[in-house]
C-alpha cells in the first residue's frame, strides 16, 4: 500500500455496524476432458471487502459518512477499518492475551517482528494493530520492557534481540487498511431524518 496515500484515521464504529462482507480468494478451476479438476490459486492469501450501504441509515450518520468520503477523496486515500466480526487475535468475546499467536522465534540477531494472526495453517500479515492493544510475550511470560510497536506498520522491535529458540507470541486488537472501493457515492432521502446509503464498497489494502 502507498503510506503517502493513508491516512491513520478510523472509519467510524457507527458506520462499521450493519457492514457485508469478508475475505475473498482467486481460485482458477479447469475441468479436464474426463472430468477431473485442476485447482490453482491465484493469491497467496485471501482479501476482505465490504459493502457498508446496509449500515447507515440516519440522517446523521450519512453526513458523517459523507464527510468521511469527501475527506479521503473518494478511493484516493486508505483509512483504518474495524472489521467487527474478526478484530482481535483472541476468540470472540474474550481479552487477548500475549500469547494468543506466534510471530516468531528468536535467533539472537533479529530484533523485529511482524504481528501475523494464524486461522487454521494459514497465516495472515496485520499491519494495522490498535494502538495500547499489543500484549507481546518471550517464551510464554509477557514482557513489556524494551518492546517498541509500530501502530502504522504492524511490527514489534526489542532493545535486545530475543536469545536463540526463544519463542516470541502477541495478542492484539486491529483495524484493517482499507479504501473506498467507488468514487461515487449515492445516497437517497427515504423520509424526515432517515435515509439510505445505496452501495459503499471499501477494499483491503494489501501490503
Amino acid at each position: 500500500m502507498s503510506l503517502a496515500q493513508f491516512h491513520e484515521v478510523s472509519l467510524p464504529l457507527s458506520l462499521a455496524f450493519g457492514a457485508q462482507g469478508g475475505p475473498e480468494r482467486r481460485t482458477e478451476i479447469v475441468t479436464l476432458a474426463n472430468g477431473q479438476e485442476v485447482r490453482n490459486t491465484r493469491w497467496a492469501g485471501s482479501r476482505r471487502s465490504w459493502d457498508l450501504g446496509g449500515a447507515v441509515s440516519k440522517l446523521g450518520s450519512l453526513r458523517e459518512l459523507l464527510d468521511f468520503f469527501e475527506s479521503r477523496r473518494g478511493q484516493f486515500h486508505g483509512f483504518r477499518f474495524r472489521d467487527l466480526i474478526d478484530d482481535r487475535t483472541s476468540p470472540p468475546g474474550q481479552a487477548v492475551s500475549a500469547t494468543d499467536t506466534v510471530i516468531g522465534t528468536g535467533d539472537g540477531v533479529l530484533d523485529t517482528f511482524s504481528l501475523t494472526k494464524t486461522y487454521g495453517d494459514s497465516v495472515r500479515r496485520i499491519f494495522k494493530p490498535v494502538a495500547g492493544s499489543v500484549r507481546v510475550a518471550l517464551d510464554g511470560v509477557e514482557t513489556a520492557a524494551g518492546v517498541a510497536v509500530s501502530t502504522t506498520e504492524g511490527t514489534v522491535r526489542f532493545s535486545e534481540p530475543p536469545t536463540p529458540g526463544t519463542v516470541v507470541t502477541a495478542g492484539f486488537v486491529f483495524d484493517v487498511p482499507v479504501r473506498f472501493g467507488t468514487d461515487r457515492l449515492d445516497v437517497t432521502l427515504e423520509s424526515f431524518g432517515a435515509g439510505r446509503a445505496v452501495q459503499v464498497p471499501i477494499v483491503e489494502l494489501l501490503g
